[in-house]
């Protein structure tokens, strides 16, 4: 099997950031897995759909062409990199991804890069259930209270408001449904490399996973 490196965790946690610079050491490719889910629930919103009901996603899923280039999200053509970060689309977000037909869907899109190799994917499932043959396969996780301030810090560079109390219950409720759901849901297997990033750095966290890469 061609090298992939999954890193799931928690909203907050700081998968993306550490999966970015982590792909730029070892020269692979990144797959934000939650960009696909962020894409498929800008759609529906720009069609003022339900996430939680199941034709509507039908309809979205036929006519929906997501192509991700770099760190770019295009969704039919349109650049939607900045629209989909806001915390609306994420919690839309979260709605899609507890539904089979949209796993099912992006599992596909996921599954066909992952399989080219060389590539660090993150998101909540990947080496759960996208790629639980993968050799390199990590857990990051943080407080709640922790991810709040992380978010929160995030949010106000967005020039987005809100407060450090609304924050960590949104993280806290997120956490409930993605842990939960039914398909594929957000677990920590005993075969991950566990990381508490509470009080990391970064560059700290990434080091630690340079580090677990090397023992055979």
């Amino acid at each position: 099997m061609k090298d992939i490196i999954t890193i799931d965790g928690p909203s907050g946690a700081g998968k993306s950031t550490v999966s970015k610079l982590l792909a730029q050491k070892l020269g692979y490719k990144y797959l934000d897995t939650g960009a696909l889910y962020r894409a498929v629930a800008w759609k529906i919103k720009e069609e003022n759909g339900d996430p939680e009901d199941e034709k509507t996603l039908d309809h979205i899923i036929e006519n929906i062409k997501i192509t991700l280039n770099d760190d770019r999200v295009m969704v039919n053509g349109m650049d939607v990199t900045s629209k989909i970060r806001t915390p609306e689309i994420g919690e839309l977000s979260s709605q899609v991804s507890a539904l089979p037909i949209a796993r099912e869907f992006l599992y596909t899109i996921q599954k066909e890069i992952g399989l080219k190799g060389n590539i660090v994917i993150e998101g909540r499932d990947i080496g759960s259930a996208i790629f639980p043959e993968a050799k390199h396969k990590f857990f990051l996780d943080a407080s709640a209270e922790e991810r709040g301030r992380r978010r929160l810090k995030e949010l106000k560079q967005r020039n987005l408001e809100t407060n450090l109390e609304t924050t960590i219950e949104d993280i806290k409720t997120r956490d409930k449904r993605d842990s939960t759901r039914q398909a594929s849901p957000l677990k920590r297997t005993k075969d991950m490399n566990y990381i508490d990033t509470t009080t990391l750095t970064l560059e700290e966290v990434v080091t630690k996973i340079m580090e677990a890469l090397k023992t055979p």
